[in-house]
């Protein structure tokens, strides 16, 4: 139960008002996680709740508003369940014996689009029983198809897990790894973790704790320094180390200090790699060089935290843009779940997504990729502005 939200699988439940979407979540978790009521409209935002779901695993459930409220609050209560769709992994179309409506297969339009797998739970099937033409539109549109009633079906877990279990993603079954792939096993490593002034006294940030974790499953031997004890690590060792991996805002001085023969990167860009794409964002990066003055770039992050004097998304990654176009540039930044308009915008630079998961960075890229807006991420531009993304990317190929 101490899993990070961020590494849960999430599974978003849709559909219209009054099908039970809530029912059928409060049936999963076993207890009253959502509000239940014969009052459309009950459910007015988003409601989550993180459980172990066996053999799954460590999931998080998201129960959202009807997708047709009418209410005076309607628009703001729909714009938050699409808002959702970006950070879901696998969806649940929640409808009754009537089967879906255009409501529904605009969503499913969505899934498809985003290739995002997605079931259909018929729910209410003791009020009535579904027509034999609609049980076929159904299993047309998909064969993952649940029927059930949540008030008298006591096997609606098992059959929930069942088609969980074929539509796992790839990457949650066979979980990608941080480092360890890149280098031979028991192989040496050096961390640079320069004392972050964001991190809680006494503790590392996100990335770096889930690195060291990752290189000791590796059977890595893992040495973590400061940057200013960095040339003695090296110095200490008997062997090169097989890879250096530092805090990207230590990045310059760690260049300078590694020779050019121990492989280097950082932590933002092995995120990177497990968070999105890295591909796309080192293309996205070369849009750094076509920036002009008045241009707009949005610095966007995932999660809310007290910004720091010498912040790296609001005062340094500004600092280095500006230093490497020398152009007059607008810098804004936008934080959360919700995806800004971003047609403005001549470059994105995203955060390194510790604290969300693949599928939401994913959506992103391929969001801004359709508006024809670059999208790169910290340590990618970075790496770019100080010149060494080549030498920082090298070991990935």
């Amino acid at each position: 139960m101490q899993t990070l939200k961020s590494d849960r699988l999430h599974i978003s439940f849709f559909g219209k008002t009054n099908v039970g979407k809530s029912s059928v979540i409060n049936k999963i978790t076993g207890q009253g996680t959502s509000i239940v009521s014969n009052i459309a409209g009950t459910t007015t935002d988003v409601v989550e709740k993180s459980m172990e779901l066996l053999p799954i695993g460590a999931v998080r459930l998201l129960d959202t508003a009807g997708i047709n409220d009418s209410s005076a609050l309607a628009k703001e209560r729909i714009d938050k369940s699409l808002q959702v769709i970006n950070r879901t992994d696998i969806a649940v179309v929640v409808c009754d014996y009537t089967g879906i409506s255009e409501y529904e297969s605009e969503l499913i339009k969505k899934f498809d689009e985003l290739e995002i797998p997605y079931l259909i739970l018929v729910n209410k099937i003791d009020i009535e029983y579904p027509q034999e033409d609609i049980l076929n539109e159904l299993y047309t549109i998909t064969p993952h198809v649940i029927l059930t009633s949540t008030f008298n079906d006591d096997e609606i877990i098992f059959k929930f897990k069942s088609e969980l279990v074929t539509l796992l993603p790839e990457d949650y079954v066979n979980s990608p790894k941080i480092a360890g792939d890149l280098i031979p096993e028991k192989s040496t490593v050096i961390l640079v973790v320069p004392i972050d002034k964001e991190a809680p006294k006494g503790r590392l940030i996100l990335p770096q704790v889930q690195t060291i974790r990752d290189l000791l499953d590796s059977n890595c031997l893992t040495y973590v320094v400061k940057e200013n004890e960095l040339q003695q690590a090296i110095n200490n060792l008997k062997e090169p180390p097989s890879l250096v991996i530092t805090d990207s805002q230590a990045f310059k001085k760690v260049d300078e200090i590694v020779p050019e023969n121990i492989p280097l990167t950082s932590f933002s860009i092995l995120f990177a790699r497990l968070k999105g794409d890295l591909e796309a964002f080192k293309k996205g990066a070369e849009a750094i060089e076509k920036l002009n003055d008045g241009d707009k770039v949005l610095i966007l992050e995932s999660c809310t935290h007290h910004a720091i004097e010498d912040d790296i998304g609001r005062v340094k990654i500004p600092n280095l843009l500006k230093k490497k176009t020398g152009k007059d540039l607008i810098i804004e930044h936008f934080t959360g779940h919700d995806f800004p308009d971003i047609s403005h915008y001549k470059l994105i630079i995203h955060c390194g997504a510790c604290m969300t998961n693949r599928r939401e960075i994913l959506s992103r890229i391929l969001i801004s990729n359709k508006a024809k807006v670059p999208i790169t991420n910290y340590g990618i531009a970075i790496s770019y502005c100080l010149g060494i993304l080549s030498r920082a990317t090298k070991i990935f190929n």
